[in-house]
């Protein structure tokens, strides 16, 4: 059974920093390509950032930094590292992957940015 697990969620006021985690279990982690999405009150799901196996790095330009997403494959576990923070950065945050053409989500985490 594979098991995407979130947390590290929370309020803050703009300008501040959180830390993601997203812990993985019944996959292989260190060959998995992980992505971090959000979604906002009533808009779509979207991307936000990956990192790849070999450590590569991908961000959306609203984010690009401010967020830093890593990985510890010893842990099984992908962080998104967000600082300097904005209202617009409110929303559930997903962790994501894709193991054997099967696509993974996580329960998400919320994110709530107040001025």
């Amino acid at each position: 059974q594979v098991y995407l697990v979130e947390s590290g969620g929370g309020s803050v006021q703009a300008g501040e920093s959180l830390r993601l985690s997203c812990r993985t279990s019944g996959i292989n982690f260190s060959i998995s390509r992980m992505a971090w999405y959000r979604q906002a009150p009533g808009n779509q799901r979207d991307w936000v950032a990956q990192i790849s196996n070999d450590g590569s790095t991908n961000y959306t330009d609203s984010v690009k930094g401010r967020f830093t997403i890593s990985r510890d494959n010893a842990r099984a576990t992908v962080y998104l590292q967000m600082n300097s923070l904005k209202l617009e950065d409110t929303a559930v945050y997903y962790c994501n992957t894709k193991y054997r053409n099967v696509v993974y989500w996580g329960q998400g985490t919320q994110v709530t940015v107040s001025s």
